[in-house]
């Protein structure tokens, strides 16, 4: 496969409600696009980023710098056997793992449309259907969250995730648990507490929760091995996680008894895949993560959401969701008992919507061999 052109577009889409994390609040998304173009081929990833580093130091505007600066004259007339070569002439550059996902991601879709396979499939999933949760950002209060509650599990979702932060926390999930005792449930700290906190966080394990995700400092191992050794409920790591190495620290250290594996975040499908198959070395369950991403980053999540290792309900939820309009057809769709089914179709199984895309574009480069 000879790289032959590079398309990067950033889209302006806007959510349908916005989203609050502990951080930050997400109402408008700059999306970015990569189209890399083989053989008369045309593969597509998303880079994931932010607007903002809060969630991790990439943003949106360091991406296409990156990409256009660096990663670009990596790859552009290169020749590779597969896309999992990407990653190995991408490695001298430290860091940036969302911009290299976008590139690397797009030569896995054209790498499976040659090959005539699901792109499922190419990455060794199994799964017909993976399961589905769904994220709630922090709300203005428990009434305003409870109706959106009901309204998710009614749609058929198999596990609410609760995004907390301090002073929105213990008493929210108490009243959820009381109101649905039997659901699976958990809560995602986005890095908002410290070891300090630790009778606040002992708290939660009155709440049979699946998992509190990231609860200490997004670049921190250590302390999650001290602190999960305190908790009956099992720690999830998310944020510090952005390698394979990172992932062998944390499960030897004993640092979460879950790993949450998000495409951007670790810098493909083929670093992806070695957490995946560490983790399932380790019998660490994994699930997929989301970054509030267009329909191509959805599909790309539904793919590594295939693979065996991913025994828990991720984020991937259905285009609806977020979008009034998605830039795939046909959208992604939960069906009422909570699952997405798996595209048999060769490379991502869903087409790009190019009018659409051009539609909400507002820059765009090409790059040609």
């Amino acid at each position: 496969m000879r790289i032959e052109s590079i398309v990067l577009r950033e889209l302006s889409m806007r959510l349908k409600a916005p989203f609050e994390t502990s951080s930050e609040v997400t109402w408008n998304r700059r999306i970015l696009l990569v189209e890399v173009g083989v053989d008369g081929l045309h593969g597509w990833g998303e880079i994931t980023a932010a607007e903002d580093p809060f969630y991790n130091a990439e943003t949106t505007d360091t991406a296409w710098h990156v990409t256009r600066d660096f990663i670009v004259p990596l790859v552009i007339g290169r020749s590779v056997d597969s896309a999992a070569e990407i990653a190995s002439l991408l490695d001298p550059i430290r860091g940036h793992e969302m911009a290299k996902a976008g590139v690397e991601n797009a030569v896995w879709d054209i790498e499976a449309q040659q090959k005539e396979l699901p792109l499922a499939k190419l990455l060794s999933g199994t799964r017909q259907e993976i399961p589905c949760g769904v994220s709630i950002g922090i709300q203005a209060s428990i009434s305003a969250l409870l109706p959106k509650i009901d309204c998710e599990l009614r749609a058929g979702y198999q596990r609410i995730k609760l995004k907390i932060k301090p002073g929105k926390d213990v008493e929210v999930v108490a009243e959820v648990r009381r109101q649905y005792p039997d659901i699976k449930l958990m809560v995602d700290a986005n890095s908002a507490y410290r070891l300090e906190d630790l009778e606040l966080l002992k708290a939660f394990d009155q709440y049979d929760l699946l998992m509190i995700e990231q609860p200490l400092a997004w670049d921190d191992i250590y302390q999650h091995s001290l602190l999960q050794t305190l908790l009956r409920t099992p720690i999830c790591l998310d944020e510090c996680i952005h390698s394979p190495s990172h992932a062998e620290a944390a499960i030897k250290l004993g640092a979460c008894r879950i790993i949450n594996i998000k495409l951007g975040r670790v810098g493909g499908h083929t670093r992806a895949r070695q957490v995946h198959d560490l983790s399932v070395r380790h019998s660490i369950p994994v699930w997929c993560g989301g970054m509030l991403e267009s329909g191509v980053g959805r599909a790309h999540n539904i793919a590594m959401s295939a693979l065996p290792g991913f025994t828990l309900p991720g984020d991937v939820s259905a285009s609806q969701r977020y979008w009034d309009e998605d830039i795939i057809e046909p959208e992604v769709e939960v069906s009422p008992s909570g699952t997405i089914r798996v595209p048999i179709t060769p490379g991502l199984g869903y087409s790009i919507r190019r009018k659409k895309v051009e539609e909400l574009t507002v820059r765009q480069e090409r790059w040609l061999a």
